[in-house]
């Protein structure tokens, strides 16, 4: 039987569990790959016309970051030329609260920001 847990153990659980997500799924592009993605298959120059800004270098180790962690499968349809393609998975689905919440406050925020300025 555990102890009842305080504000600081409660306000440390979330701080790590937040911190855990953004190192999965963090930094500029990820969720942007996710969200091209959510179609369902794509080449690599497709996604890559899709995120305006990325590099080539970029969108290959976020690709790779991507399948390591089980957002992402890759197949290579061999023959020529030689075809790779990316498709989500089933767990990248599991993001999907997290995006729609996300464009939710985004819209509310350039809204905010264009009533403001």
């Amino acid at each position: 039987m555990g102890f009842p847990r305080g504000p600081v153990e409660e306000c440390n659980g979330k701080l790590n569990a937040v911190g855990d997500a953004l190192y999965v799924i963090g930094g500029k592009w990820k969720l942007r790959i996710i969200i091209a993605l959510s179609e369902g298959h794509r080449r690599f120059n497709e996604i890559q016309r899709a995120i305006k800004g990325i590099s080539a270098k970029m969108l290959s180790n976020e690709l790779k970051d991507l399948e390591i962690n089980g957002f992402v499968k890759r197949t290579v349809h061999t023959g020529t030329p030689v075809v790779v393609e990316y498709e989500p998975t089933d767990y990248t689905h599991t993001l999907g609260d997290v995006l729609s919440s996300l464009a939710d406050w985004g819209t509310m925020h350039r809204e905010k920001l264009r009533r403001e300025g």
